[in-house]
């Protein structure tokens, strides 16, 4: 039978048949108009979710069968550096060019360019499976928001000329920021862009390092385009065609994703075309690029980890100790089923951001095509949706990548002694996955990125939507849950604002500034009951999700309430010691997918 990375993932399929996109491809589609012009565009919603079902049923196959077989291979062998030119190992590219020959490239871009038009979400999914078989591939076909960028700014000519290039697999792309003082501190970016009145033409001057994929045919680059300038308010993005005046001084010798060429470049003189306004490089294009890598390192440390799960699994199956396979002892029945709800609470949580960046996408597009006319219910809804996106999406890359390093470490420790062994796949994926929480922000800078909005409580007219929907009876303790979870929430933000403004003191109840119930409102049991399932999120029902993808964040607003996080604490504790087949009753996992005896 072959191997299928879609097909083989029942939750990868859940996730899919559950996400409702109607509201999101109403627009994306144009009313589903464009079927009359393009062979491949649907003519209904129904259509459209069957366009990706076989869109990802393709990539599934390709990354099972052709992909994941010489991902060793891959990282062994590296990229090449030689004489200034960079080259990807052989296994990288004929995966490449199995990508290619699906027309799998050009995944969100629109069909006028030879595009896929794939929603973000949708598009998660596919790079969760190409890190999945290779991580380091992940590097080069996650990295089309570059393109995206591109389509939504770029004038009319570049487009034409550039754009249908990257839907052929023709191109690939870089996203050009670090220097070698300027990494996390972007506003301090010394590259120089200088503009020749004369002829109009931009050129560059400057060094970038760290950059990923380095050797990319097109590139975005972050430099400062405003003499006399030194802060963000001077920078703007550049595209620029690779030519002889870039110069790619070496490659990084690094702990992972070997296949992927991490290069320092030069710049001298190189021409460039200014993409979009002038001073909007950081604060508006820069970010655009950012929020969407943060959410493909996402995807890649969860396919990372989904791999890390199915080699501990197979592991635990075969290897045989005490007489019987290790995967029925309790201590590594509990690991696995660990791993397992990390994986899906997760995906709940990618799949939650994917859907509302997809609707901040596509309304920003839609009121520019409206302008001053637009409808003020749709303005309403574009705010909304804005909000949520940028509080969730550092809120995934933090989760999924602490999640990510969290389940290769444990898949490591199922392994024992051999999983330390270059000859078993977990040795790979546990230095790969490492990356996953430093770049693109580390998990540090996800923590500020986030903090401020969940400080101004854009999350709680979600939370409320929630609480108002109508479940099943047979998930009113989950319901009710859900409405002690958010109290929990709640107190933890009205606690951090009372501790900012130094009103925070060790006797005063959390969120009583507010007139909300503090923690004594709640018995011991409760608490902990309740901070249990903050700890473990994927404990909740499988219905339930994606109400996990809230909890998951408290780490970050954790900090200044010592009373909750030692709640937490030791609610974690006794979620390791209890019995792996009550966590399973409380997941409702089948019986084929239970973990243990």
């Amino acid at each position: 039978m072959s191997e299928n990375f879609f097909l083989d993932n029942p939750d990868l399929q859940f996730r899919l048949e559950h996400l409702d996109l109607r509201e999101v491809l109403e627009l994306k589609e144009k009313g589903y108009s464009e079927s009359d012009i393009y062979p491949t565009a649907p003519r209904n919603y129904a259509d459209a979710r069957d366009n990706y079902r076989i869109v990802l049923d393709v990539l599934g196959e390709i990354c099972g069968e052709r992909v994941a077989p010489r991902a060793a291979e891959a990282d062994e062998e590296g990229a090449h550096y030689e004489n200034g030119e960079v080259t990807y190992a052989a296994a990288t590219l004929d995966a490449i060019e199995a990508l290619r020959q699906a027309e799998l490239f050009g995944a969100m871009l629109s069909r006028e360019y030879g595009g896929l038009n794939l929603p973000e979400s949708v598009y998660q999914m596919l790079v969760e499976m190409v890190a999945r078989a290779e991580s380091g591939l992940m590097t080069v076909y996650g990295l089309q928001e570059i393109a995206s960028l591109i389509e939504e700014y770029g004038d009319p000519e570049t487009k034409a000329r550039v754009l249908p290039r990257f839907s052929s697999g023709e191109v690939s792309g870089a996203m050009v920021l670090t220097e070698a003082d300027a990494g996390s501190d972007l506003g301090a970016v010394a590259t120089r862009a200088t503009l020749d009145e004369a002829t109009g033409q931009w050129h560059l001057n400057g060094v970038k390092r760290f950059i990923t994929n380095g050797l990319a045919d097109v590139s975005l680059v972050l430099a400062r385009s405003e003499e006399g300038s030194t802060d963000a308010r001077g920078l703007s993005m550049f595209l620029v065609e690779r030519d002889a005046t870039v110069k790619i001084r070496r490659i990084e010798n690094k702990l992972g994703i070997h296949a992927s060429p991490t290069c320092e470049i030069q710049y001298s003189n190189t021409p460039a075309i200014l993409l979009g306004k002038r001073r909007f490089g950081l604060t508006r294009y820069a970010m655009n690029l950012m929020n969407g890598a943060r959410l493909a390192v996402a995807a890649q440390a969860l396919g990372i980890a989904e791999a890390a799960f199915r080699e501990a699994d197979k592991y635990s199956r075969e290897r045989v100790q005490f007489g019987r396979p290790i995967r029925v002892l309790p201590a590594v029945g509990r690991l696995l089923l660990s791993m397992k709800v990390d994986l899906e609470a997760t995906r709940a949580l990618l799949a939650e951001t994917g859907r509302w960046v997809d609707l901040w996408k596509v309304y920003e597009r839609a009121l520019g095509e409206g302008g001053s006319e637009a409808d003020p219910a749709m303005r309403a809804r574009y705010k909304q949706s804005q909000a949520l996106a940028e509080t969730l999406t550092p809120m995934v890359k933090y989760c999924a990548t602490e999640m990510g390093n969290r389940v290769c470490y444990q898949a490591m420790q199922v392994h024992g002694g051999v999983g330390y062994m270059r000859e078993f796949n977990i040795e790979r994926l546990f230095r790969d996955v490492r990356i996953t929480n430093i770049y693109e922000g580390t998990s540090q800078l996800q923590v500020v990125a986030a903090i401020g909005k969940l400080l101004n409580r854009s999350l709680d007219p979600l939370l409320a939507e929630w609480q108002a929907a109508e479940y099943p009876a047979d998930m009113a303790t989950e319901k009710a849950l859900l409405a002690e979870l958010t109290g929990l929430f709640g107190q933890a933000i009205a606690r951090t604002e009372d501790s900012g403004r130094g009103r925070g003191g060790p006797g005063r109840q959390p969120g009583s500034a507010r007139g909300d119930p503090g923690p004594a409102g709640m018995t011991s049991a409760r608490r902990r009951r309740a901070a249990a399932l903050v700890q473990r999120p994927g404990l909740l029902p499988r219905r339930v999700q994606p109400w996990p993808s809230v909890w998951s964040i408290l780490p970050v607003v954790r900090a200044p309430i010592p009373a909750v996080a030692q709640t937490r604490h030791d609610a974690s504790e006794r979620c390791r010691l209890a019995e792996p087949a009550r966590f399973g009753t409380r997941m409702r996992l089948p019986s084929t997918q239970r973990v243990g005896v």
